[in-house]
C-alpha cells in the first residue's frame, strides 16, 4: 500500500512538471530542446542572412530617370500593384497585378522575375517587400513613393501630408528638440508564441501574422502630441539628428543588427515608433520587428510630416513628368 501511495505521489510530481514546466504549455508545443521561439527565430535569421541589415540592402528603386526607359523598366520587374481594387482600375502601370496582402505570397509563386511592390506612398509596398524578402525573395523591391511618385495625377496622398502646407506640424513644436537623444539599455526579448519549433516554420508563422495585421502606423501629430506614449527611433545618421534635431525622448539606434544586439535596446514592453525621412524605411524596419514579436509601429511619412520646410533632402515633390499608366 505504501508503495502504491508513492508510486502515485512521483507520478503527480512528473505531471506537475510536465504541464508547468514550459512557458508555452497552455499556446504551442514547447520548442525542441526547450529553446526560446524568439531565439530559435533570430538565430535562424542571422545564419540565413536575414538580418535586418540584409534585408535592409537595396531593398527600394527609383522610377526611370526618364520617359524612353520606363518600357524596360517594366519589363525588369514583375509588378504587383498593392492599392485598392478600384483605384488599380482607375490606372496602373502597364503589366502590373492587383495584389492584396493575402494572396501576396500566392502571387509571388508565379513569378519568373524580380517583384515591385507598389501602393499608394511607398509604405504599403515595404511592409510587402519584407514579407517577400523573408520568404524567399530577396530581390524584391520597393517602387519609391509608390504611385504618388509615378504620375502627378496620384500624388494626392504624399501632397495631402507632406508639403510646406501639410508638413510642418513639428516646425516649432514643443516637443521637437536640439537635446540629446535618450540613452540606450538592453531589455528582455519578446515572447513569440507560435506553434512551430525550428526557425524556418517559425519565420513562416510570424511572416502569416505580418501579412495578416496589415500595415502599422501612427500619424506624426499622435507622436509629437504624447512622444512618452512611445519607445521612438530615430532612424537617421547622428548628424542628421544633430543637424535638425529630433523628437523629444527619441532613442537613435542605427543599425538594428540581431547578430551585434542592437535590437535587444528595444523594449518589447513599449509601443516601438520608428521614424525616418518619409515613412518607407521605418515601413520596412516596423514590419520586421513586427516579425519577431515588437509591437511597433511606423510614423507615417517620417519627416516630410513635420519639418517639411526645413528638409534639405528626402523630400517628396510631385513629378514634373508624368508616366504612363493604363486602365
Amino acid at each position: 500500500m505504501k508503495k502504491y501511495i508513492f508510486y502515485t505521489l512521483f507520478l503527480a510530481l512528473v505531471a506537475s512538471i510536465s504541464f508547468t514546466g514550459c512557458k508555452y504549455d497552455d499556446q504551442c508545443d514547447c520548442p525542441e530542446n526547450g529553446a526560446d521561439p524568439y531565439e530559435t527565430l533570430t538565430s535562424y535569421l542571422v545564419e540565413n542572412d536575414m538580418d535586418l541589415p540584409a534585408v535592409l540592402s537595396s531593398w527600394i528603386t527609383a522610377r526611370p530617370a526618364s520617359a524612353d526607359e520606363v518600357s524596360t523598366f517594366i519589363a525588369t520587374y514583375d509588378i504587383f500593384d498593392l492599392r485598392g481594387e478600384t483605384d488599380y482600375a482607375n490606372g496602373h502601370i502597364e503589366g502590373a497585378v492587383n495584389v492584396t496582402l493575402g494572396n501576396l505570397l500566392e502571387k509571388a509563386a508565379s513569378t519568373t522575375k524580380p517583384i515591385l511592390a507598389v501602393c499608394y506612398t511607398g509604405q504599403t509596398a515595404s511592409l510587402a517587400v519584407v514579407a517577400l524578402r523573408l520568404s524567399g525573395y530577396a530581390d524584391a523591391k520597393v517602387l519609391m513613393w509608390g504611385m504618388s511618385g509615378w504620375t502627378s495625377t496620384l500624388s494626392g496622398p504624399w501632397l495631402g501630408n507632406s508639403g510646406n502646407e501639410n508638413g510642418v506640424i513639428g516646425v516649432g513644436h514643443a516637443n521637437w528638440t536640439s537635446d540629446a537623444v535618450s540613452s540606450d539599455t538592453s531589455h528582455d526579448t519578446p515572447e513569440l508564441i507560435v506553434s512551430a519549433t525550428d526557425g524556418a516554420g517559425i519565420l513562416e508563422e510570424r511572416v502569416a501574422a505580418l501579412l495578416e495585421n496589415g500595415f502599422k502606423g501612427v500619424a506624426s501629430s499622435a507622436v509629437l502630441d504624447a512622444p512618452a506614449s512611445y519607445m521612438i527611433n530615430n532612424y537617421w545618421a547622428l548628424a542628421d539628428v544633430e543637424h535638425y534635431g529630433h523628437i523629444a525622448g527619441a532613442h537613435r539606434i542605427n543599425p538594428l543588427s540581431i547578430q551585434n544586439g542592437e535590437i535587444d535596446l528595444l523594449d518589447p514592453d513599449k509601443q516601438i515608433c520608428t521614424y525616418c525621412w518619409t515613412g518607407q524605411t521605418s515601413s520596412m524596419i516596423t514590419a520586421y520587428l513586427n516579425v519577431l514579436g515588437f509591437n511597433a509601429v511606423s510614423l507615417k511619412f517620417g519627416a516630410n510630416s513635420m519639418i517639411y520646410s526645413e528638409l534639405e533632402s528626402h523630400k517628396f515633390v510631385a513629378p514634373t513628368v508624368d508616366y504612363p499608366v493604363v486602365k
